[in-house]
C-alpha cells in the first residue's frame, strides 16, 4: 500500500520549480519560431518568469532557509544556494530592465534558465532531502505559511499565484 503523506514545504518549492522550468520551455519555443509577435510575447514571458523567480526566491530566503539553517548542522548547501539566488537576481534584474528584447535578452533569459536548472537539483537532490530528514522542521505547516507569504507577494506585483 503506497504512503500518502501530506504535501509539505519542498512539495510546494517543487511545484514553483516545475511551473517556471515550463515558462523556460516556452521562452525556447518561442525563439525558434519566427512568428510576427514573438519578440513581445518573449518579453512577457522573461517578465513573468521573473516575477515567479522573485517571489519564489524570496519566500525561501524568508522563511524556508532560516527555517532550515536552524534545523540542521551543514549549512554549507544553504550558503551555496544563497549565492546562486544572488547571481540569479542579477540576471533578473538585467532581464527587467530591458523596455525591449536586445541582442542579449534572449541570451540572458537562456543563462538565468541554465542557473535554475543547476539550483533545482541541489534543491531536489541535496537540500530537501535534509529538510524532511530534519526532525524539528514542520514542513508541512511551513507550507501553509510559503502558500501565504507567496499570494502576499504576488498579490503585491500584481499578479497571481
Amino acid at each position: 500500500m503506497p504512503s500518502t503523506r501530506a504535501k509539505d514545504a519542498c512539495d510546494l518549492l517543487d511545484a514553483d520549480h516545475r511551473a517556471v522550468k515550463k515558462l523556460f520551455k516556452e521562452f525556447e519555443e518561442l525563439t525558434e519560431s519566427r512568428a510576427r509577435n514573438a519578440a513581445q510575447k518573449k518579453m512577457e514571458l522573461g517578465r513573468q518568469i521573473c516575477q515567479e523567480l522573485t517571489v519564489h526566491a524570496q519566500i525561501e530566503e524568508e522563511i524556508f532557509y532560516p527555517a532550515l539553517r536552524n534545523a540542521i548542522k551543514d549549512t554549507d548547501l544553504l550558503d551555496e544556494a544563497e549565492v546562486e539566488h544572488q547571481s540569479a537576481k542579477d540576471l533578473i534584474a538585467q532581464i527587467q530592465e530591458a523596455m525591449e528584447p536586445d541582442e542579449k535578452f534572449e541570451a540572458k533569459v537562456k543563462v538565468l534558465g541554465e542557473y535554475i536548472d543547476h539550483h533545482v537539483k541541489e534543491e531536489r537532490n541535496e537540500i530537501f532531502p535534509k529538510a524532511r530528514a530534519a526532525r524539528k522542521l514542520d514542513l508541512v505547516g511551513m507550507r501553509e505559511e510559503l502558500e501565504a507569504r507567496k499570494e502576499e507577494l504576488m498579490s503585491e506585483m500584481g499578479a497571481t499565484a
